[in-house]
């Protein structure tokens, strides 16, 4: 069973933020359904207009009309407001070229990969890189110089620096090819140029040139290769990521760093990041009181200001210096709060890698990483409007201690699961997360969608921290038991309280549902896509003493049946495996073993016909068990002796040349062996 990795589909900061893939196709859906469409007509002409006044307001007005409205959006699209955008980067006047740039930046945020896949082909990309040397010379005045440069000038440069860096790290998301071209521009140097000048420059911007390398450095050997060849952009990581543990107005870009420095694990030795233990020493102390959030808190106080009648937006001029925003009070705290939970949707991509990659060595030497204050001066304390954007520590309600493990003596499995209290938490849905529809017909609605959005994604990510808790916690046991040839009851026993997280599992995906007023909805289908290798991990630890019921059985199969894809299935069939070999369950090791056993009668895929061969061998392998009455009665030598060619036959189905082939058919070829050593000593016994 494969530990789940990073997902680079959801790795942006501030991801599609109202997904529209719900509205129905076409401009004249569209039009029906915005709000603002008489409102387009005039944006699109003033962005032509030769009072570059007006023209910076409709560059404004683009975002304003677009926020939280895919409706409007696409009618912009059918506009080519995208090719007017791009035209305005070229526009003589700087409030002009920072609107159209901050306007782009938000259709690329609120429209998604298909919006990013336009603005790609249209060659933004081309006007981009044309602001990378100007912005690098003007900052590099400034950093340099002792001259005061005028306030309004200065947050120009800045906020086109962010624009063009948001447009950068959303494009490398839309393709490979995108992704190469932004690789030949070379940006390391000019985005850690904000990260080692960090004292000269706002948060916001800091966290965009973060966030960029962190989404540039996922997987991507050139830009993975740049950061190591500098030993001073690791130690500036180093530095921002260890130190400020007070500073709470440094949380997200700390967070991101830490993230930047797992990408590129492991470092050079000779650095100081290259040294220290980085999982152990940084990444867990940081990031674990971030997940102490309390989600319910969080969707009520956004329940709570999205209700209340909002307040006029501040008109849409320019005095001296744009307005990127526009945002009204309730959409400001609204936004406090979504970079909260962004920033624990963050910790919990980063903690996935952490929970697959821990090995099982223990830090050597002092290691202690000392705290002190390092933020920009013109940062104030909190959020906008006073708002405390820290995190407060919650504890789960009705889960037993878990501090003790008896499946091996990996020190890295007791780290891992302290983290279980805060992530069962996360994992449980919120009454925002999956909001009724307004009919049986209609999409679901809420009062906050980007909100909806980024807690559905949270919930996602915390069972698959889980996932590879378990299969950690599953790993060692085995291994402890190979090792010391221990008997089946050290095997199976494995930490306190786990009967509780298994029904606490149960209750988060009951609390999800299956399907929503009849049909499948992906993130509730995600949930239970991923849920189930938390059930399966969870079900190799409890082998043997984890007492299921027929619901959860029946659920599993239906689960099993119900989707197409072949780890899922995988998956369902290991974890009914698991729950067959409790000794006295006879009547649900029948039901789960004669399932079972249809798979291997009639194979279709080889991975799950295979996965329940390996099952039925472990459910049998004792024959003095009580369970085992269903063997013998039911005739199950016989089936197998029967269907062992057909095993064999789908085995060879496996491509060896694809991604994983070969490690698959490897251990398909194991599973085929036992299968055939085990019907051969299942006869030895009949004799």
């Amino acid at each position: 069973m494969g530990k789940d990795q990073k997902k680079r589909a959801m790795r942006r900061h501030n991801p599609i933020r109202v997904p529209d893939s719900h509205l129905a196709p076409g401009l004249a859906a569209a039009a029906s359904t915005s709000t603002r469409a008489d409102a387009i007509l005039p944006v699109i002409q003033k962005l032509e207009s030769v009072d570059a006044t007006d023209r910076a307001w409709a560059c404004a007005a683009v975002s304003n009309l677009i926020s939280n409205d895919p409706s409007t959006r696409r009618l912009l699209q059918g506009r080519n407001i995208i090719g007017h955008l791009i035209s305005r980067l070229s526009d003589t006047v700087d409030e002009v070229v920072v609107e159209s740039s901050g306007a782009l930046r938000n259709l690329c945020i609120d429209g998604g990969y298909d919006v990013c896949a336009e603005m790609y082909n249209k060659n933004l990309l081309d006007a981009l890189k044309t602001f990378v040397p100007k912005i690098s010379t003007a900052l590099a005045t400034y950093v340099s110089s002792n001259q005061n440069i005028p306030q309004d000038s200065l947050s120009l440069v800045f906020q086109l620096a962010e624009n063009a860096i948001t447009l950068f790290w959303c494009l490398s998301e839309t393709s490979n090819k995108a992704l190469n071209s932004i690789n030949n521009l070379g940006l390391v140097p000019f985005l850690m140029s904000f990260l080692s000048h960090r004292q000269r420059f706002p948060m916001h911007l800091l966290t965009a040139a973060a966030q960029c390398i962190y989404v540039l450095s996922d997987d991507n050997t050139p830009v993975i290769e740049a950061l190591r060849v500098d030993s001073t952009y690791s130690t500036c990581l180093l530095d921002i990521a260890s130190n400020g543990l007070n500073a709470k107005r440094t949380v997200s870009l700390r967070v991101l760093t830490c993230g930047i420095l797992k990408n590129v694990s492991p470092l050079p030795p000779q650095t100081p990041a290259g040294i220290i233990d980085l999982d152990r020493t940084i990444i867990l102390p940081l990031l674990t009181p971030i997940i102490s959030i309390s989600l319910l808190d969080a969707s009520n106080a956004v329940y709570t200001i999205a209700s209340q009648p909002q307040t006029e937006k501040r008109p849409l001029e320019l005095k001296h210096a744009p307005l990127p925003d526009h945002k009204s009070p309730e959409e400001i705290e609204l936004e406090v709060i979504e970079t909260q939970l962004r920033t624990v949707q963050l910790s919990l991509e980063i903690l996935t890698g952490v929970c697959a990659s821990l090995d099982d060595t223990e830090p050597e030497g002092d290691q202690e990483i000392h705290e002190s204050e390092d933020v920009s001066e013109d940062e104030h304390e909190g959020g906008p409007n006073g708002v405390d954007m820290d995190v407060e520590p919650s504890t789960l309600v009705g889960l037993a201690p878990l501090d003790t493990i008896s499946t091996g003596t990996s020190q890295d499995a007791s780290h891992l699961s302290l983290l279980i209290p805060s992530l069962m938490l996360l994992a449980h849905p919120t009454p925002l997360s999956f909001p009724p529809p307004s009919s049986a017909s209609s999409p679901s609605l809420s009062v906050h969608p980007p909100t909806t959005s980024v807690l559905g994604i949270i919930h996602v990510r915390a069972l698959e921290c889980l996932n590879n808790i378990f299969i950690k916690m599953a790993d060692d046991g085995e291994k402890a038991h190979n090792e010391s040839g221990d008997g089946r009851e050290k095997r199976s026993m494995v930490l306190n309280g786990a009967k509780d997280i298994w029904s606490s599992v149960w209750n988060v995906l009951g609390a999800v549902g299956l399907t929503a007023y009849g049909e499948v909805s992906d993130k509730r289908w995600d949930m239970w896509t991923v849920g189930v290798g938390v059930l399966w991990g969870l079900a190799r630890i409890c082998k043997g003493v984890l007492v299921s019921n027929e619901e959860e059985v029946k659920a599993l199969m239906d689960l099993c049946e119900a989707t197409k894809d072949k780890k899922v299935k995988v998956q369902c069939i290991g974890a009914l495996g698991c729950l067959a070999q409790m000794p006295d369950a006879i009547e649900a090791n029948k039901a789960i073993s004669l399932y079972l056993l249809s798979y291997i009668q009639s194979p279709k895929l080889a991975e799950p016909t295979l996965q329940a061969a390996s099952e039925i061998v472990d459910i049998y392998a004792d024959e003095t068990l009580a369970y085992d009455v269903n063997f013998v009665a039911g005739g199950y030598l016989k089936v197998l002796s029967e269907s062992l060619a057909g095993v064999k036959k789908v085995l060879k189905t496996i491509d060896q040349k694809k991604d994983g082939g070969w490690a698959a058919r490897k251990w398909g070829d194991g599973v085929v062996t036992n299968l055939r050593d085990f019907i051969k000593y299942r006869r030895g016994l009949e004799k």
